[in-house]
Parts: structure tokens; sequence; C-alpha cells
């Protein structure tokens, strides 16, 4: 337990396996774990250097209200770009951190494009 105690967050946010994303009120990205920068087909500092709207396909054009966005896509399917071009199809987490006075929402990812392909074939 001592140990786990002393592990920075980011540390353990890196470690875990599961695609992790913290974006900022204004729309900046602050955080990528190295699998949810492979689910969009980037290396971490090329997520880091994107904005929301150059992640999630259904956008708002105003970045005003963007964290009410993202509470609002809460446990739902979202599309996200793949540098190649393509659509990811991601089901996305509430966010791990829910206080009214807190700038930024962290989610955790699940990629179910391959499953929702086959699905729909």
């Amino acid at each position: 337990m001592t140990t786990l105690k002393q592990l920075p967050a980011l540390v353990v946010l890196e470690r875990i396996p599961v695609p992790v994303l913290a974006i900022a009120d204004d729309g900046s990205i602050l955080f990528t774990n190295t699998a949810f920068a492979q689910m969009v087909g980037c290396d971490p500092e090329e997520v880091l250097a994107l904005r929301f709207h150059e992640i999630f396909h259904q956008a708002p054009e105003s970045e005003s209200s963007l964290l009410s966005f993202v509470h609002a896509l809460a446990n739902m399917v979202v599309e996200l770009a793949h540098k190649d071009g393509s659509v990811v199809r991601a089901l996305m987490s509430r966010s791990a951190v829910m206080r009214a006075d807190d700038k930024f929402a962290l989610a955790a990812f699940q990629d179910l494009t391959e499953q929702l392909w086959e699905e729909e074939r």
C-alpha cells in the first residue's frame, strides 16, 4: 500500500492499458497515455499538440461550453479522428473529475470500432 500511495497519478495513468485523455476547458489536451495515442494512430506528443475539435468528430464549433459538452457525452459512443483519416468509435466514460470548479475532464475510452463495424454488416 505504501508503494501505491507514493506513485504519482500521471505514472499510474500512463501505465494502465486503458486509453485515457484529459481535456482542458479551453479545448487543449492536457494528458494522453500511450494507449489512447495508439488508438488514434499517433504518438502521445502528437495528441498533446491537438485541440479537442481535431480529435472529436462531433465537437461543437464554439468551445465556450466544452466541458459541458464532454460531460454530456459520458457513457456514450463518440467518434474520434484517426491519424489515417478513418473514424474510431469508442465508448467514453464519465469524467473521473466531477467537482464544479474543475477546469478539465479526464475520461477513459473503450475502442468499439471493430465490434460496431461487425454488427453493422
